[in-house]
C-alpha cells in the first residue's frame, strides 16, 4: 500500500518532505520513485494524493497534488478503550485491532489484578505507538489513534469526563440494557483473572455502567476486540 504519514500541515500545491523511515519504506521497501504516486495523511483525518519529486537517504520530497478521501472514514462514535496490560505481544494485537476497529483513543490500563508492573508498562508505550501508526496506514483511515501514557484504575475513573462501561465477566447489566452517548463513550476491559471487588464498587460509585456478556469464556485479548467489534456494529458504523 502506497501509504505515508506525516505529521505536519498540509496543502494541494505544496512540496512536503518525507523523515527518514517513512523514506527508507518509500525507496527500499516499495522501491518507488521520481514521478510515482503516492499518498501521505496526516494523523489528524485529512489525506492527499502526492507525486515523488526526489529521493534521497534520509527524506524523500513529494509534490501535494489534491485532497482526497480515506479509505476507511471515521466512525460516528467516538469511542475510548481502556484495557488492562497483559503480558506478551497479545497487547500489541489489541492495540493494532483498535486502530483497524475505529477506536479514537486507546488507554493502557494498570490494575489490581494486573500482571505487568506500571513502570514496565511505560517502556512499551513507545512501541504500542508504533503499532498503532503502522496499522493506520495499513487499514486505510488517515486519523491516528491517540495511544496515552499507561494510568492507574483508581486515577482514570477520578479524571472520566465521558460515558463509560466497564465490561466483567460477572455483576453486570445485560448488554441489551445499555445505553450510550453516541458523541463520546470509554470502555474498560479488566485483566485475565478478572476485575477485583472493590474495583468495581469504585466503578459503581463513579457511575460507571457495568456490563457482563453471556453464553461464552473469552481470553482477555479476544473480549478486548471483540466487544469492541460489538460496539461498532450497535453504536457506530459497522453495519
Amino acid at each position: 500500500m502506497r501509504r505515508f504519514f506525516l505529521d505536519a500541515d498540509i496543502a494541494a500545491g505544496e512540496t512536503v518532505e518525507l523523515g527518514a523511515e517513512e523514506t527508507r519504506h518509500l525507496r527500499d521497501v516499495l522501491r518507488l520513485g521520481i514521478g510515482d504516486e503516492v499518498s501521505v495523511f496526516d494523523g489528524r483525518g485529512h489525506e492527499f494524493a502526492c507525486k515523488i519529486q526526489s529521493t534521497g537517504k534520509r527524506n524523500a520530497q513529494l509534490r501535494v497534488l489534491t485532497t482526497i478521501d480515506p479509505a476507511a472514514p471515521e466512525s460516528p462514535l467516538d469511542l475510548t478503550v481502556a484495557a488492562t496490560v497483559i503480558p506478551g505481544d497479545k497487547y500489541d494485537l489489541i492495540v493494532q485491532k483498535s486502530v483497524e476497529l475505529g477506536v479514537s483513543m486507546f488507554i493502557p490500563l494498570t490494575t489490581l489484578r494486573c500482571e505487568v508492573k506500571p513502570a514496565d508498562a511505560a517502556k512499551r508505550l513507545e512501541r504500542w505507538q508504533r503499532i498503532a501508526m503502522e496499522a493506520t496506514k495499513q487499514c486505510g483511515r488517515a486519523q491516528l489513534m491517540k495511544v496515552a501514557a499507561p494510568r492507574d484504575f483508581k486515577e482514570m475513573l477520578e479524571d472520566l469526563a465521558t460515558t463509560a462501561v466497564l465490561f466483567s465477566e460477572r455483576d453486570g447489566q445485560p448488554f441489551d440494557k445499555l445505553q450510550v452517548d453516541r458523541s463520546s463513550l470509554t470502555i474498560l476491559y479488566g485483566p485475565k483473572g478478572g476485575w477485583d471487588d472493590a474495583e468495581l464498587d469504585l466503578a459503581r460509585q463513579r457511575g460507571v455502567s457495568i456490563v457482563t456478556f453471556g453464553g461464552r469464556i473469552l481470553r482477555a485479548e479476544t473480549a478486548a476486540i471483540a466487544i469492541t467489534a460489538i460496539l461498532q456494529h450497535r453504536f457506530g458504523d459497522m453495519c
